[in-house]
């Protein structure tokens, strides 16, 4: 892993008691999910928000951090939305500036794909805007982590999950284009990750 992304979850752990005890319970539930399921061949969370633009893609792709970071080999993450936009480029900024290395590699109809690696030795990890039911998502026995109350509204069923959980946060969107717009995404970055580093941080694996 990346120095500076091993030194910024060194710096979650340490906040972790910064944390409300409210949304610790409810993390340690997506806790309990993983830990239910660690001899299933692969424990598949889908993050789904509204538009799968910016805070479905920093749960996602956090959580697939922690569980590299755990140690928990069988996590697949993915995300989705209630209608499919673009990963947002307030967002990509943002994984950047704490370390990630993100290269956009296809641009289809302002759809961006993006390339992310958090490692030297990984696989790329790819990332774009799509409906939480399409693919490569998986369309059974999932984890559905709603992370914004538009889309835990909008979705009162979600098909095929096993495990639902609303994890709402607020939508730095609010700060586009204002002079506290970088701070806010950088904010709500740090929130997600550690947040999700801590989810994991529980599973005995």
């Amino acid at each position: 892993m990346y120095k500076a992304l091993q030194a910024l979850c060194h710096e979650f752990e340490q906040e972790f008691d910064t944390i409300p005890l409210e949304r610790k319970l409810v993390l340690i539930e997506l806790s309990d999910y993983i830990q239910s399921r660690l001899e299933a061949e692969s424990i598949n969370i889908v993050v789904i928000c509204t538009h799968n633009s910016r805070r479905s893609h920093m749960g996602q792709i956090w959580t697939a951090l922690a569980a590299d970071y755990y140690g928990i080999k069988n996590i697949k993450t993915f995300s989705g939305g209630t209608e499919a936009t673009a990963f947002n480029p307030r967002a990509v900024e943002a994984f950047k500036r704490v370390g990630f290395d993100i290269d956009m590699v296809e641009n289809e109809y302002g759809n961006h794909r993006y390339q992310i690696r958090w490692s030297e030795e990984m696989e790329s990890y790819t990332a774009f805007s799509k409906r939480y039911n399409k693919k490569p998502n998986p369309k059974e026995k999932y984890a559905a982590v709603m992370v914004c109350t538009e889309a835990d509204k909008g979705c009162p069923i979600v098909k095929g999950c096993d495990f639902r959980l609303s994890l709402p946060y607020e939508d730095p969107k609010a700060f586009d284009d204002t002079e506290l717009e970088s701070d806010k995404y950088d904010e709500r970055l740090r929130q997600i990750g550690r947040e999700l580093l801590y989810a994991l941080s529980q599973v005995n694996n």
